[in-house]
């Protein structure tokens, strides 16, 4: 999804400047060089290293080690302060089907190491369309429940001390009777895919968007019940758009009662205030970008097709227009246009940022003004990231999940001859 890349807004590298910066991204074992070789846990807070991460569930076969979403417990304690919850999908065709999953895993030291929480099987997903790539995953308070998006809609989660997890279907739209003009594969009366999902930071209310390419892309309300289980409110307001949904946030996310919610789509990125119900577009984002992620943290931040964009105001950003993001692995074409994939800003430091893209993980260190190719990484395509309250930042895409600390002053660039 997106829209076609305008020639005029790529650069190549075409002067001495680009050059030598294209090559400090593109070799960076020549220009930079190597990481620093993992160390004990705290004792190398001031050391450059990527290590990767192989304690998540599952098969560790192909793209098993990717982790979709990251998300924290919206009540967590000081003491809880370094725990982050994951969703990972085993669906790899090397694996016989009753072993293939979805999981559901914490860590409780940075990303190092992963315990799997919940377990979700075939039942609730269906591995033939697209999933592994766009289940979300809300934590509620008190991290004893959660919610997850699949191809077969929206569950809630309850582990139990059995071991096995309680799964429970969330009434959502059916496939109606009357099909939409495009072709999708599913029947009618199957449910609707849940993609993207929020919810409030007291755990009582939340949001579902649903739809796969059916050009009716759908906003769902719901409440919790007095026995626990979520019931809906209704349809929210229709978009101003027939294309799906990819991604949301609201603008204030630690709160019970947030004003807005910002909804990213195929072609671009529109704000529902919750108090009048109507709908903004904001402004400053190119034609046709489908917002692939939407980060809220001093401002409006938004990962898309084509580009990175930074807050200006409330309904407005601008492209990032003064940086060498590398187009395409197999090309040496730099310039601001980027497959972006997520954004995170670090909630201690916001002018710390991370960019996880097709070409690999960008970072800036004061608020998207320069920056840098994340070095030390396999190539590849890089999906999520996550900071954890002492700088370090856990990535993860399609070559596995990795704990990295590519903010220390060690990290800085330094030349070395080529072996």
């Amino acid at each position: 999804m997106g829209g076609e890349l305008s020639g005029g807004n790529v650069r190549s590298g075409r002067t001495l400047r680009r050059i030598f910066r294209l090559t400090l991204m593109v070799i960076p074992v020549a220009a930079w060089g190597l990481q620093g070789e993992p160390g004990d846990s705290g004792t190398d807070s001031d050391s450059c290293y990527v290590r990767e991460v192989k304690t998540l569930p599952g098969s560790h076969g192909f793209a098993a080690d990717f982790i979709e979403v990251m998300a924290m417990d919206p009540s967590a304690s000081p003491k809880d302060r370094n725990a982050v919850w994951a969703l990972n999908a085993d669906l790899h065709s090397g694996i016989p089907k009753q072993e293939q999953a979805l999981y559901i895993s914490k860590s409780t030291d940075g990303g190092q190491t992963w315990i799997e929480v919940a377990r979700i099987d075939s039942r609730y997903y269906d591995s033939g369309i697209d999933e592994g790539l766009r289940n979300g995953l809300e934590v509620l308070p008190g991290a004893n429940e959660f919610v997850v998006t699949t191809q077969k809609g929206a569950f809630q989660v309850l582990p139990q001390r059995s071991g096995a997890a309680l799964v429970r279907y969330i009434e959502g739209p059916r496939v109606p009777h009357d099909r939409p003009w495009v072709s999708i594969t599913k029947k009618e009366g199957d449910p609707v895919r849940a993609a993207a999902v929020k919810i409030t930071a007291d755990g009582r209310r939340m949001i579902v968007a649903y739809g796969y390419f059916d050009m009716d892309p759908k906003l769902f309300s719901y409440r919790k019940g007095r026995g626990g289980e979520w019931v809906e409110d209704g349809r929210l307001p229709q978009i101003p758009t027939d294309l799906q949904i990819f991604s949301m946030e609201w603008d204030k996310p630690g709160r019970a009662r947030p004003g807005s919610l910002y909804v990213g789509t195929g072609d671009q990125i529109y704000r529902l205030d919750l108090h009048t119900m109507k709908w903004t577009m904001v402004k400053g984002v190119g034609e046709d970008s489908a917002i692939h992620a939407i980060n809220t943290v001093g401002g409006l931040h938004i990962a898309a097709c084509w580009g990175i964009y930074e807050p200006v105001s409330r309904d407005v950003v601008a492209k990032v227009m003064d940086a060498e993001f590398v187009y395409h692995r197999d090309d040496d074409e730099t310039g601001p246009n980027i497959r972006a994939y997520g954004i995170e800003v670090d909630r201690a430091n916001p002018n710390r940022q991370v960019v996880t893209a097709l070409t690999g993980v960008y970072i800036t260190n004061d608020g998207g003004q320069n920056w840098r190719r994340m070095i030390g990484l396999p190539e590849g395509e890089y999906r999520t990231a996550h900071f954890n309250p002492n700088g370090t930042v856990i990535v993860s895409g399609i070559p596995g999940t990795f704990l990295a600390n590519p903010f220390s002053a060690a990290c800085g660039p330094r030349l070395r001859t080529r072996d």
